[in-house]
């Protein structure tokens, strides 16, 4: 699993298989209902069964309570929105299901970059507008200045009032993710705390699917502050991967083949 040093390609995809899992690319509606969604998916994970028909699972979750006491209504919807950002990714999944003990702080930064996979407007949010705000000489972010981004980004497509709650819910979701102050405008630009585990999880989902970017240099570690000098001291002290560079040659040397490999030997 050792190779020389190369340079990263232009777009990261773990391979070229045509059939790997690939982050979403298609703009919807569902975080106007559902923001970063830390409790739901937790209770999605250690409750469903990726072998029940996804028809089945929403009456299965409402009498098994998976989401509390949630309407039907709602949980229909939880399952359908949950199933989007995780089942996308079976093997994923299928780590985040036999995650026993996960602190709050990985279940965070996990339930924003799937949120980030599923949602490419949350993804860009995020990984980009939130990012070129912070090099301004008072990085801070408002409702008002979000508003104009999704106006921007797009233009015609939305009625105002529908542009106004993807402004707010965007912002929801990222104080939620803390990657804003939970203060009222204007908002504080920060990052959150990133567990070892939670980097190598998010290293070794990223190997194995097709995304835009490359492995050093994406929206999913941006958006959390690693990039550059401070991703390099990371992944070289990072438990499960070796990794040098030098210039704009890398090499990584990957413990284990695959995400669930690497979650059978380590969680």
């Amino acid at each position: 699993m050792t190779g020389p040093l190369v340079a990263e390609p232009s777009a990261a995809t773990g391979g070229t298989d045509s059939d790997k899992p690939r982050e979403a690319t298609e703009v919807h509606t569902r975080i106007l209902r559902l923001a970063l969604a830390m409790d739901e998916s937790r209770g999605y994970w250690e409750n469903v069964d990726p072998a029940v028909p996804l028809a089945d699972r929403a009456t299965l979750a409402f009498e098994q309570r998976w989401f509390g006491g949630k309407s039907m209504e709602r949980v229909k919807f939880l399952i359908a929105a949950c199933s989007e950002r995780y089942d996308a990714f079976p093997t994923a999944l299928e780590v985040l299901r036999q995650w026993g003990s996960m602190d709050l702080e990985t279940r965070r930064v996990i339930c924003h970059w799937h949120l980030q996979l599923s949602d490419p407007l949350y993804r860009a949010f995020t990984g980009a507008y939130l990012d070129e705000r912070r090099s301004l000489p008072k990085p801070h972010v408002d409702r008002n200045g979000a508003l104009r981004w999704v106006k921007t980004e797009h233009p015609d497509r939305w009625s105002d009032a529908t542009c106004v709650q993807f402004a707010s819910k965007l912002l929801s979701a990222a104080s939620q993710a803390k990657l804003v102050s939970a203060q009222r405008d204007p908002r504080k630009l920060q990052f959150p705390k990133v567990p070892d585990l939670a980097l190598a999880y998010i290293m070794y989902l990223l190997r194995g699917i097709r995304f835009e970017g490359t492995l050093i240099a994406n929206p999913y570690l941006r958006s959390v502050g690693l990039e550059g000098g401070i991703l390099d001291q990371r992944l070289r002290e990072l438990p499960g991967i070796r990794y040098r560079r030098m210039t704009h040659l890398t090499e990584f040397d990957w413990s284990a083949p695959n995400l669930a490999a690497w979650a059978e030997a380590t969680l």
